[in-house]
Parts: C-alpha cells; structure tokens; sequence
C-alpha cells in the first residue's frame, strides 16, 4: 500500500511541463492531451489556493535543440514551426504570481533561472506534470533529484508518445525517486497543508 503523502503548501512548487500547442496538438497515451492539460491545471489550482508556487515550462520549438541522432525528434530540415508553437495553451490559465519559465532543451534546468526561483522560495519538494513523460519531465526530475528536491510525480497530469514510453519511467524509474501519486492524491493531499517528510 502506497504511503500517504504529507505535504506543506509553502515548501512546495508545482512544475508544469510543457502544455503549449506544439505538444497539447499530439496524440498522446494513455492520457489525452485534454485529460492532462485538465488535471494538471487542477493540481496547480488546489496547491496556489494553499499558499504553493506554481511553474509553468515552455519550451521555446524554433530553439530547440537538435543534436544528430538516429530517430530525432525533429530533423534538422523540418519547416519553421508555427508562431503559436511555443506559446501555453489557454487552458493553462495562468495567474499572477505564477512563474513562466523558457527552456531550449528537454530539462527545465539547464539555462533557465527555474533553480534561482525555487531556491528564493526556500522550495524543497517539487510536484511533476506535463508532456511528455519520458522526455521533458523525465529530464526535469533527474535534474532535481540530482539537486536534492523531493519529488512527487503526478501520473495522471502526464502522457507519453505511446502509453509504453510513459510507462517505463512512471512503473521503474519514478518510484526509485520519489512518490507516483495521482491527481486526486495530491490535491487531498495538499487540502491537509501537513509538512511533507514522505511519512
């Protein structure tokens, strides 16, 4: 049986991968992209309400970086992607005080100021959702476990490419970091403000 999660509000962000056009107009599993962009706008609501910081990533496409590999994700003479590519969607509705942050690779790390902004908010647990799974929150979650934060990892508020690449992380690599909960879990979880120490 899963253990319960305790959560203080104050101490925690929500790190919101991704949901901007270029990805929420993909097919995805096992959840559609309309599913996660929902329950990723309402785990965001329930931890705001509570006092929580909220972070939306983006990824800017035309600057995107592309390496040479096998199977890239976007070859080197695709077409220009279309203005709107990057931009979050509206669903997101994101609120004053909430972060936007801008990367150029999977990580929302690497040459971005999100670390600067967690540490200033004396934040020490990050919770996960987004598009894809197995890329851009993936790397996310490695580079924070790297710097130390507790992890939550929201299953239902992300979706891969196929429902095999999202299962890999979420069933073998996830659990190995911290706790894979769901939307409900969290949002109860987050309604009990109790300072989080995994107990």
């Amino acid at each position: 049986m899963a253990q319960a999660l305790s959560i203080d509000p104050r101490s925690t962000a929500i790190v919101l991968i991704d949901l901007q056009h270029s990805n929420v107009g993909r097919q995805l599993a096992p959840h559609s992209a309309a599913d996660v962009v929902a329950r990723s706008v309402r785990a965001a609501d329930a931890l705001r309400a509570a006092g929580g910081t909220v972070v939306f990533v983006r990824v800017d496409v035309a600057q995107l970086l592309s390496l040479p590999a096998d199977a890239p994700l976007r070859p080197r003479d695709a077409p220009a992607p279309p203005p709107q590519a990057s931009d979050l969607v509206p669903e997101c509705n994101v609120q004053a005080g909430d972060l936007v942050v801008t990367k150029r690779q999977w990580g929302a790390f690497y040459g971005t100021d999100l670390e600067q902004q967690l540490r200033r908010r004396h934040i020490n647990t990050i919770a996960l959702t987004g598009i894809a799974t197995n890329f851009g929150v993936e790397s996310t979650a490695r580079a924070a476990f790297d710097q130390g934060y507790e992890l939550i990892f929201i299953e239902d508020a992300m979706s891969g490419l196929s429902g095999e690449t999202h299962a890999f992380p979420i069933e073998h690599i996830f659990p190995r970091m911290g706790f894979v909960r769901s939307t409900e879990e969290f949002i109860s979880a987050v309604a009990e403000t109790g300072a989080f120490g995994g107990a």
